[in-house]
């Protein structure tokens, strides 16, 4: 089992940056593969990025492609997200998750956090 705990959000003005952080406990957390997904106000959780087990591959939704990176540090537990040149669209709440299958469906992933909230102003 993995506990997933999400912190870095904010209130930032568009154009600016973030990077999210996504540790985990337990000690197989090398072993999935890792999802960021958002949830803005009266909008269904949708795909953002995804980043297999290794670090190898990574998969990005087309509205944050060139801006967003997720990266993964499998020493310390933890998988990113450096979010860059935001727009007020990518106001939501960001969640990590852990699973099997580099895969931009939500029900594929079996462990949640919490959340964070990213607010971008214009």
């Amino acid at each position: 089992q993995v506990q997933l705990v999400e912190s870095g959000g904010g209130l930032v003005q568009a154009g600016g940056s973030l990077r999210l952080s996504c540790g985990a406990s337990g000690r197989t957390f090398s072993s999935y593969d890792m999802g960021w997904f958002r949830q803005a106000p009266g909008k269904e959780r949708e795909f953002v990025a995804a980043i297999n087990w290794s670090g190898g591959s990574t998969y990005y939704a087309d509205s944050v492609k060139g801006r967003f990176t997720i990266s993964r540090d499998n020493a310390k537990n933890t998988v990113y997200l450096q979010m860059n040149n935001l727009k007020p669209e990518d106001t939501a709440v960001y969640f990590c998750a852990a699973g099997y299958g580099l895969r931009t469906g939500d029900y594929n992933y079996d462990y949640w956090g919490q959340g964070t909230q990213v607010t971008v102003s214009s």
